[in-house]
């Protein structure tokens, strides 16, 4: 068995060139042909300046998921001098594939092509997919079963953000967007947000003889799926006790009329419980793993709006863990909410900036609200 796992290598795909705000609805297309209204007010509380869109400012479409996927792994690839063939495990995450079946990681493969059968996985879900991903790649190589595997996260949000399946806001949630903003998360709020993007991270056994690595020192993940009732989700529509109607029980013709593959947020449960669930899980992994807010260098939260920023500060530091800001690393006004890719796109972005040393100390933090997931990372630089 190895005793240690190392992200040597990170890697990106950011299609086209990024999208300010007000281009978004040239790719997006508008509502019954009439600009959003809710726009603006939404993307002053998200923060979001920038994002990336793999479609033209047609709404034509240039890049899917998998090939997004596969750009970043091979750009990964290159950096390490390596090919496919010297993978053991691919394991991929996304919450955008685009067929059910088959899954999502063996089209990547196909796509990466190679001479050698290697062992490859998928998780599909929501913002957790790419750390499940991660956890997967990483204790192939601690149980000694992989020397080398990649892990990918990528998404194609766009296709979910299309005008023909939103409908427009009534008045009432419009007017309410300024004194309730959780209300706008519903339907608006989240096709002003999601993006799209490819990233890879390679994982060994051994840190990288150039230049500086992750070493995996914990991943920790947990659902409060028995506690919680659906909160985020896309393809069903919830039902007044709390339950999901799943899109094949609807008639053809109410896929679009009642937007059920648009994603949606029940504000109701949303804004509660988000972010208290999130500090609970990560005290207890304080207790568990013996950590405190001194040992953390950077910290990494993936925020879905930089709404929920000092929301997040205020609940840790109530539970001892006031992490000053300045060791907080974001990327999101620039990027966009990723989903399941953003925690590798901050990793990514942290690797590439030239602000760690060795011996620090990075904390990453995965909410996924879809039925309130949790996953936390720790990474020691080397």
């Amino acid at each position: 068995m190895s005793n240690s796992a190392y992200i040597v290598k990170t890697a990106h795909f950011f299609p086209n060139s990024p999208v300010g705000n007000d281009d978004m609805e040239k790719h997006l297309g508008m509502i019954n042909g009439q600009p959003s209204r809710a726009r603006r007010i939404i993307l002053r509380k998200n923060g979001i300046e920038s994002r990336y869109y793999a479609m033209d400012d047609k709404g034509n479409v240039t890049h899917t998921n998998v090939q997004m996927a596969t750009n970043a792994i091979n750009a990964l690839l290159e950096k390490c001098h390596l090919t496919i063939d010297d993978v053991d495990v691919l394991s991929c995450g996304t919450a955008s594939p685009e067929q059910l079946i088959p899954s999502h990681g063996v089209m990547v493969h196909g796509a990466l092509g190679g001479k050698r059968n290697i062992e490859v996985v998928s998780f599909a879900g929501s913002c957790c997919a790419g750390i499940d991903a991660l956890k997967y790649a990483y204790m192939s190589v601690m149980s000694g079963l992989a020397k080398r595997s990649v892990a990918s996260a990528s998404e194609r949000a766009s296709a979910w953000l299309n005008a023909s399946y939103f409908q427009k806001e009534s008045e009432e949630l419009l007017n309410q967007v300024d004194s309730k903003p959780m209300l706008a998360f519903e339907k608006e709020f989240l096709r002003w947000m999601l993006s799209d993007a490819g990233m890879a991270l390679m994982v060994e056994d051994k840190p990288a003889t150039d230049g500086l690595s992750l070493k995996i020192e914990w991943i920790d993940i947990t659902s409060y799926a028995n506690e919680m009732e659906t909160c985020m989700y896309a393809g069903a529509e919830k039902e007044e006790d709390g339950s999901l109607k799943g899109w094949a029980m609807f008639p053809e013709d109410e896929w679009l009329s009642k937007s059920i593959f648009a994603v949606k947020q029940d504000t109701r449960i949303l804004g509660e419980h988000v972010v208290k669930l999130g500090g609970r899980y990560m005290a207890e992994l304080a207790k568990k793993h013996n950590f405190t807010v001194d040992d953390i260098d950077w910290f990494l939260p993936h925020l879905s709006s930089m709404f929920f920023k000092d929301l997040i500060h205020e609940e840790l530091a109530g539970l001892g863990f006031d992490i000053p800001e300045d060791r907080w690393f974001l990327n999101l006004p620039k990027v966009g909410n990723i989903a399941s890719a953003s925690m590798f796109a901050m990793l990514d972005g942290l690797m590439e900036s030239g602000k760690l040393k060795k011996g620090q100390k990075v904390l990453a933090m995965v909410p996924e609200s879809a039925r309130f997931s949790y996953g936390y990372c720790m990474f020691t630089v080397c």
